[in-house]
């Protein structure tokens, strides 16, 4: 595979949902809530989704006002997505973005446009195939 290519390895034994999910060298966790049969060992992947959007736009947020010299102390993002079975094809993600540091207003305008552009968010933003093999 080319060595640019986002990869992840999940593997899923018998245990009640908790999945191994390996990529880059790291290794972490997936799993359902009790309530919904799994172990609650794990991040939902659900929250999995949204994390990875939270820590792409924090990132590429960071990435920006460093290079800027731009005073931004602290990024804090709140995500959250509709339940499952409200899903549709104009499914919601709300992100709630704060700020800490000595911004002036045009300073927190770009960022929060420069949060449009991190990698997750325009995937997340456009059609989506998946193949399956």
């Amino acid at each position: 595979m080319p060595t640019n290519q986002i990869t992840a390895v999940t593997e899923l034994d018998k245990s009640r949902y908790k999945t191994k999910v390996y990529a880059g060298g790291h290794f972490i966790y997936a799993d359902e809530p009790e309530d919904l049969g799994g172990t609650d060992e794990g991040i939902s992947p659900g929250a999995l989704l949204l994390a990875g959007l939270g820590s792409c736009t924090a990132i590429t947020m960071r990435m920006y006002a460093d290079r800027k010299n731009i005073a931004l102390d602290a990024i804090k993002i709140e995500l959250a997505i509709c339940k499952e079975e409200e899903m549709s094809k104009s499914t919601t993600i709300t992100r709630k973005i704060e700020l800490t540091g000595e911004l002036d207003d045009a300073q927190r305008e770009r960022l929060m446009q420069i949060a449009d552009k991190c990698p997750i968010h325009k995937i997340l933003s456009n059609p989506i195939t998946i193949l399956t093999s």
